[in-house]
């Protein structure tokens, strides 16, 4: 799981901005943010580097994501 689409809200930031960013299309970025695929992990970096956050901050443990429902 990842907190892409968070990370975006807080930044007010679209889908279509990060995709156009990442040379991406924005089916792939709608299926990272609605966490249906998980990016690789260069992707991710380079995620993490477009929205200016740490890589930690885009990931959620499994425990914790079970521990909010």
């Amino acid at each position: 799981m990842n907190r892409i689409k968070e990370v975006l809200e807080e930044k007010k930031l679209t889908q279509t901005w990060l995709s156009e960013k990442l040379g991406k299309s924005y089916n792939m970025v709608n299926a990272y943010v609605q966490n249906r695929q998980q990016p690789r992990l260069e992707v991710l970096y380079a995620i993490a580097e477009l929205l200016e956050v740490d890589v930690s901050d885009l990931l959620i443990s499994k425990n914790k994501s079970k521990s909010n429902e």
